[in-house]
């Protein structure tokens, strides 16, 4: 049974999630316009969304089993899941967003 030790666990957890959640659909906004041609960014960016995924989810999982086999708590080890996948969101938010919209 998932028990956080305290409110303040759950609401760090519950806060991670939601910013990764909040930064992916911010990074997809701006890879759709890179598409269309409307924001900057590189030509590598199409096989860089595609494999990002890949290490980011290797690096959640392996630090999930850790936390595990380590016999944290699940809120400890749904932190070490989402660490990965919330660094990897970050920075891209930072790195796309001073690429900037393409002028008219």
């Amino acid at each position: 049974m998932f028990s956080p030790k305290t409110s303040t666990d759950l609401f760090k957890i519950s806060y991670q999630f939601m910013a990764m959640a909040v930064e992916a659909q911010a990074v997809i906004w701006m890879r759709l316009w890179g598409m269309a041609g409307a924001w900057n960014v590189t030509p590598s960016e199409n096989h860089r969304m595609v494999s990002e995924k890949v290490a980011a989810a290797m690096q959640a999982q392996t630090a999930a089993a850790m936390a595990m086999m380590s016999g944290k708590p699940a809120i400890n080890v749904a932190a070490a899941a989402v660490r990965p996948y919330r660094r990897k969101t970050s920075s891209n938010v930072s790195r796309l967003s001073k690429r900037g919209p393409k002028p008219l």
